[in-house]
């Protein structure tokens, strides 16, 4: 039995919007026992947050079966960082996250390492003090690279484009964690005995979502209900296994 693993924001939602096609392909899954896996780069929410976004659009699933940035983020923080004292700037989630891997938490004085995820009241201010806060010497991270997602209106600015205007500034080289890291797919291979041959790892986003999945190795389907374009696609070096309108013209798996 294959095991899907389902990006969120363009392939299952968009905004606080369903995508039908998306919620009738899991429903279906689920209704054969063949519960889905969620992995996204978006760092804003919890576990819990992400699974009542998804309880809105229809689609109820165990909290154990998403995966976020966030987390992946605080689990590396915690290997290579244990004992750094950490400024964030983002949301919910990778505060939440990072408080729950033990990691020092602090808006005083200085710090070892600077972890960003998306914060949509961000201003200025808060990015002036990021810069300041990298050139005073701490590791920049960001949870994904997004540099941006869709929503029901249009395209808005993701993590990865504050992140990068932040490296500019002070000229040093973030590191990401989120997708096309296979990191959450690695995660939850080892927590739920899965081997990398029984993935199907679904997005929008060739960028993140399909290089995560070649990345790892599995097979890779690409939905056009999001970010990158079919004809985009087409043309890169590395092809997903499938290309499909959406996920009602996927062949049986």
């Amino acid at each position: 039995m294959k095991r899907f693993c389902f990006d969120l924001d363009g392939t299952v939602y968009r905004g606080k919007t369903g995508i039908p096609t998306a919620v009738t392909f899991i429903k279906a899954l689920q209704a054969e026992g063949n519960e889905p896996f969620y992995v996204t780069n978006n760092s804003s929410k919890t576990r819990e947050q992400l699974q009542q976004a998804l309880h809105a659009i229809g689609v109820d699933v165990p909290v154990s079966n998403i995966y976020s940035s966030a987390l992946s983020t605080a689990k590396y923080v915690a290997k290579h960082y244990s004992e750094a004292k950490v400024r964030v700037i983002g949301a919910d989630g990778i505060r939440a996250a990072l408080e729950g891997e033990g990691i020092m938490v602090t808006d005083e004085g200085e710090v070892d390492v600077l972890v960003m995820g998306i914060d949509r009241t961000i201003d200025y201010k808060r990015l002036a003090e990021a810069c300041l806060t990298v050139q005073r010497g701490a590791k920049l991270i960001g949870t994904n690279e997004d540099i941006r997602f869709p929503t029901e209106d249009g395209f808005v600015p993701g993590n990865g484009s504050f992140v990068r205007m932040v490296a500019n500034v002070c000229g040093v080289e973030p590191l990401f964690i989120g997708k096309p890291s296979p990191v959450m797919l690695e995660m939850i291979a080892e927590e739920h005995d899965i081997t990398r041959h029984d993935f199907v790892m679904v997005g929008d986003n060739y960028d993140t979502d399909i290089l995560c999945g070649i990345n790892y190795g599995c097979i890779t389907v690409h939905v056009a209900t999001g970010v990158t374009a079919p004809e985009v696609v087409k043309s890169m070096p590395a092809q997903p296994t499938y290309i499909v309108e959406d996920l009602t013209k996927l062949p049986r798996l």
